[in-house]
């Protein structure tokens, strides 16, 4: 078994705070793995894939580092090539190019700002370049930021929120769309908060409540073509996304007792990525408009 609980902190004479990660706090987002502690967990060493994806191309936004490192480890387990897209964090992104490639498949990195439509553009022409096609499109990647009161979020937080985590899904979708062909997927991230809520990230729960309808709705707009569009939604997972939107106070018991999860502790990238395994492959052909719920164990009814 994964170690749960290796601190523990002192609340009072009778009772303890399970404490999952050292204090730790970056700035800037979406936040740089390879300066975490402890590293995320991206791939199972015991799952040796079955060819579900061989020979397909995927692209996965947010694909350097996180839930999206362990989607392009577990794809190339699978056999497909991948496609980074990824905003600076160029470290991890290499760390991921250098796995992947030990995998035995092909990986491209594609740097750029996807909140501008163009980015969009010019990766899906660097795809096309290199692979010769599209059958896969995984939108992963998102930012999010702490406020108490909705009137601490400023106009610009507003506008960079939804411009990266929903904006930027449409324009990838918009996109690679001409080059995908039946039975090609699209998986879109949405998240927990967008069928709980969360009283801190307002405009993050509300971009993911976006994504959401989005899934449903491209769904059937895309069924008669033979495009299948699903989502999926993760509770609390240890990513970089954590370290550098949280305090390093709060960091320490993320996804502890204190939150919402039946399981009691956040969950690793490699336990979200074979959600997107099977979403991508010929095992999920008579789904479309659904979306998976890795999440500890939260009842959504959604």
């Amino acid at each position: 078994m994964y170690p749960v609980y290796p601190y523990l902190k002192k609340e009072s004479k009778c009772r303890e705070i399970p404490v999952l990660f050292p204090p730790q706090h970056q700035y800037g987002q979406p936040g740089m793995e390879y300066l975490m502690d402890p590293i995320p967990i991206s791939e199972n060493p015991d799952s040796k894939g079955s060819g579900k994806l061989r020979n397909r191309v995927a692209i996965i936004t947010g694909g350097d580092s996180g839930i999206g490192r362990a989607i392009a480890y577990a794809f190339a387990k699978e056999g497909a090539d991948v496609a980074i897209c990824y905003l600076n964090e160029h470290q991890d992104a290499k760390d991921t190019k250098c796995r992947v490639e030990q995998l035995g498949r092909k990986c491209l990195l594609i740097p750029g700002d996807l909140k501008q439509e163009s980015m969009s553009q010019e990766a899906v022409e660097q795809v096309l370049n290199c692979f010769g096609k599209i059958d896969i499109l995984v939108n992963n990647h998102a930012v999010q930021f702490i406020q108490k009161s909705i009137l601490d979020i400023s106009e610009e937080q507003l506008d960079l929120t939804f411009r990266t985590n929903i904006y930027a899904f449409f324009f990838m979708i918009k996109a690679a769309l001409p080059y995908l062909k039946a039975g090609a997927s699209i998986i879109n991230t949405t998240s927990v908060t967008a069928y709980r809520g969360s009283a801190n990230l307002l405009d993050y729960s509300s971009t993911k409540g976006a994504v959401l309808a989005l899934t449903r709705s491209l769904s059937q707009n895309l069924v008669k073509q033979g495009i299948r569009v699903n989502g999926v939604a993760p509770g609390p997972i240890w990513t970089p996304l954590i370290p550098s939107s949280y305090s390093a106070k709060e960091v320490t018991t993320f996804g502890s007792y204190t939150s919402e999860v039946p399981m009691q502790r956040a969950g690793q990238p490699f336990e979200v990525a074979p959600c997107y395994v099977f979403l991508a492959s010929d095992d999920s052909r008579y789904m479309t408009g659904q979306v998976l719920h890795p999440d500890g164990g939260t009842i959504v009814n959604g």
